[in-house]
């Protein structure tokens, strides 16, 4: 195959046309075309089709432009490794997996120690499933995953889980509907719409745990995986929804929330999970250390004002 033929596919679909990735490439579409057409006739495969005035990819397409991206994407991380992109000193590339349910803000905290260490570091984080991220890591595409759970041994990836901190689970709800709540918390908690993280996360297991315990059943208004659209629509008054309580300020001021409960014994953890046992990658240290003290469990009153008409 043509790699030349294969980066001329890529830019035609990243731009959306031959027209515009002629443009872009400074060559005749005519010649544009005729590339693509070689790379079609050595793969057996038609990769764009038309679409009224217009191209789309097949799903052969598709397909192709899923590992174009990977393959031109590597080469970017290669002249980077080699330091062909500048002198003096090269950056230290740090690959970490983020799970996707992990809120954006307890994400930054974690990494941000590891931008203060004494030599340069370049971070590249990706977003995305659990398992799909350990597989990555299994294979060193990345060198951290960052988790709210810890790696079983069912998943059969050779990598360790590491500790970082705990902090228990804070319940939040606009004014106006806090004020339509019936008792203290987490009584209140029964019949309220309630907007909750998507069933595959860990935080909505110990969820559907602790509602259990209590014999609390809310009237459920939506599932999300995304930590922050689920606050957005909390924000809108849209239902009660619950992040870790060390984001109680910054959720009340983003959002215009209040804190309505707290449950102790509802535990949000997170982990960092490598393939080293004993950690010795500059970053990661620098990210344990500081994850220590930083994160708690959360010991004061389980109950607020929620009853109806509390101020």
């Amino acid at each position: 195959m043509n790699f030349k033929h294969l980066h001329y596919f890529w830019a035609a679909a990243k731009a959306g046309g031959i027209v515009r990735a002629s443009e872009q490439l400074h060559i005749t579409p005519q010649t544009l075309s005729g590339q693509i057409k070689l790379l079609e006739d050595s793969l057996g495969s038609p990769l764009f089709q038309k679409r009224g005035r217009g191209l789309e990819l097949t799903p052969e397409g598709r397909t192709a432009l899923s590992y174009a991206d990977q393959i031109f994407a590597l080469g970017s991380e290669l002249e980077a490794a080699l330091g062909s992109r500048g002198e003096g000193a090269r950056a230290l590339d740090f690959r970490v997996g983020i799970a996707d349910a992990v809120p954006k803000s307890i994400a930054y905290r974690l990494l941000e120690p590891a931008l203060g260490i004494a030599e340069p570091v370049r971070l590249i984080c990706h977003e995305g499933n659990f398992r799909d991220l350990l597989g990555q890591l299994s294979v060193q595409r990345i060198d951290l995953v960052i988790a709210d759970e810890p790696m079983g041994r069912q998943i059969g990836v050779k990598a360790f889980n590491h500790t970082l901190g705990t902090t228990a689970m804070s319940f939040f709800a606009t004014a106006a509907l806090r004020r339509t709540l019936v008792g203290e918390f987490p009584t209140c908690l029964d019949r309220a719409p309630m907007l909750i993280q998507g069933a595959t996360s860990a935080a909505r297991q110990r969820l559907d745990l602790w509602l259990a315990e209590h014999r609390l059943r809310p009237r459920l208004i939506g599932e999300f995986d995304d930590a922050a659209l689920l606050k957005a629509f909390g924000g809108e008054g849209r239902g009660i929804f619950m992040t870790p309580g060390v984001l109680e300020e910054e959720t009340c001021a983003q959002y215009g929330v209040e804190v309505i409960g707290r449950a102790a014994e509802l535990i949000e953890e997170f982990f960092a999970i490598s393939v080293e046992r004993r950690i010795t990658h500059p970053c990661v240290v620098a990210i344990t250390k500081a994850a220590r003290g930083r994160f708690h469990r959360r010991r004061g009153p389980t109950k607020l004002a929620g009853s109806q008409g509390s101020p």
